[in-house]
């Protein structure tokens, strides 16, 4: 997902990448008033950053978010049908997206600012070959002690790693991007 803002004029173009950890941080649960008050920290300074004549694009992170949701669907999985990773990726780009458009536009508006905001959920094309496959690496969800790692891995067959000294943490593939499926080329939402 991507959030783009741009104002009148021919102003400089600034990417702003915020980290899934910085949508959720260490130590909160993953309420969505806690997000909520972290990405409204960071739209706001992103609205002063359209004020100052920037056309803005921001991406995000979605680790936590995604394996909470796998977590979620785990435990209601005895009364719906639980979907896999991919669709709680797209699943968590729409929420961080739909937090990040509303909250951004709301500091636009405070500011008097008339910056359309638009938001695009990505999808990437992957070689089905890719090592990657082979060796998952890309950590998502809360953090576990090693005992309840190990037990996850042995009981239900997670792939597990150790991540920064913070605990351990479900692990997924990153596979080397080929290209984007349905998504609109820049140009189409910032003009040159």
């Amino acid at each position: 997902m991507r959030a783009v803002t741009q104002t009148s004029g021919s102003g400089k173009t600034v990417v702003v990448a915020l980290g899934g950890n910085a949508i959720l941080q260490p130590g909160q649960v993953g309420a969505f008033e806690e997000q909520l008050v972290n990405v409204d920290a960071a739209t706001r300074r992103v609205a002063q950053m359209v004020a100052d004549g920037y056309r803005v694009v921001m991406t995000h992170g979605n680790g936590p978010q995604v394996g909470n949701l796998l977590i979620q669907q785990k435990v209601a999985a005895s009364h719906v049908a639980p979907m896999p990773m991919d669709v709680c990726g797209a699943m968590s780009q729409g929420q961080i997206g739909y937090v990040l458009g509303q909250t951004l536009q709301n500091h636009l508006r405070r500011r008097r600012l008339d910056s359309p905001v638009v938001t695009l959920l990505t999808q990437v094309a992957v070689n089905a070959e890719d090592p990657s496959f082979d060796r998952p690496s890309k950590p998502v969800g809360p953090f576990y002690d090693q005992a309840k790692a190990e037990s996850m891995m042995l009981e239900q067959g997670f792939a597990m790693k150790e991540d920064a000294g913070r605990g351990w943490r479900r692990v997924r593939h990153q596979a080397q991007r080929l290209g984007g499926r349905g998504e609109l080329p820049a140009h189409h939402v910032l003009p040159q």
